[in-house]
């Protein structure tokens, strides 16, 4: 009877300890990139998938096919366009023939 009350005293003691937590660290976010602000930036970062387009510089845009939907402006020499900038809009620039020269994003 003796040895039941031991055990059950230090069950019960064992029961009561201490316990220990442990609370994970929380996790450090990656760095976002700063949002491109001109016109080189955002084609370096290539934000709007211009570097997808690239092989079709050289050709004559009337020939291309650019997909419904997509974000795109074409400027040839002289023609007048809007100051927005927009880091997601495909620019497919063009000479006086219609050959894209480059493809730029802003």
């Amino acid at each position: 009877m003796r040895a039941l009350l031991i055990a059950a005293a230090a069950l019960t003691l064992v029961a009561c300890g201490q316990t220990t937590t442990v609370t994970p660290e929380p996790e450090t976010p990656a760095p976002v990139a700063a949002a491109p602000t001109t016109r080189e930036e955002a084609t370096a970062q290539d934000t709007c998938g211009a570097s997808g387009y690239r092989a079709m510089i050289g050709t004559n845009v009337a020939a291309i096919t650019i997909p419904t939907g997509l974000n795109h402006r074409i400027i040839a020499p002289d023609t007048p366009v809007t100051m927005d900038f927009s880091a997601e809009r495909i620019n497919f620039l063009t000479d006086a023939n219609g050959l894209i020269t480059a493809v730029e994003c802003y």
